[in-house]
């Protein structure tokens, strides 16, 4: 009766040192810095909302702002695509991506590999052309920098 009890015991012990071990997966880092995508100064959003892998799911908490202006974005390892909101005069007001020609507003989908491996800049289509080429910055490996603007008047009517 003993043994059966020790031997119980010890597979508990067992399985819950296996749960606490399988509860602390791996995670990925990636550092987030912004831009005003007209002026290219440095930009401190006040909220985020994060979504991976083409899911519904919100993740805000996946974020932290540092004192520095950047944001630490934690997600899980096997990640392979990130999408973000970015948040700006503590509303739920979000930034516009100047991601592409055609200012974004939906979900711009950013791949997690290249962003690890060698850092990503994204492509400033807000800005002049002369402007873009005097402002010249690189990103290092889990680095993602972005370019984003204000609503104008017009945006914020239709909302």
């Amino acid at each position: 009766m003993a043994r059966r009890t020790i031997g119980t015991l010890l597979l508990l012990c067992l399985t819950m040192l296996g749960v606490v071990v399988r509860a602390e997966d791996p995670t990925k880092d990636i550092t987030i810095r912004v831009f005003d995508g007209k002026t290219l100064k440095p930009l401190v959003p006040t909220g985020f909302q994060v979504r991976v892998d083409h899911q519904t799911m919100l993740h805000p908490d996946w974020v932290k702002a540092n004192e520095d202006g950047t944001a630490e974005l934690t997600i899980p390892a096997d990640t392979h695509e990130i999408a973000l909101h970015l948040a700006y005069n503590d509303s739920m007001e979000l930034y516009v991506g100047c991601d592409k020609e055609k200012n974004a507003f939906g979900d711009v989908w950013y791949l997690v590999p290249p962003i690890m491996s060698k850092g990503m800049v994204t492509a400033n289509g807000c800005a002049k052309p002369k402007v873009n080429e005097k402002f010249k910055t690189t990103a290092i490996p889990g680095e993602l920098i972005l370019f984003v603007r204000e609503k104008n008047m017009m945006e914020q009517l239709k909302d």
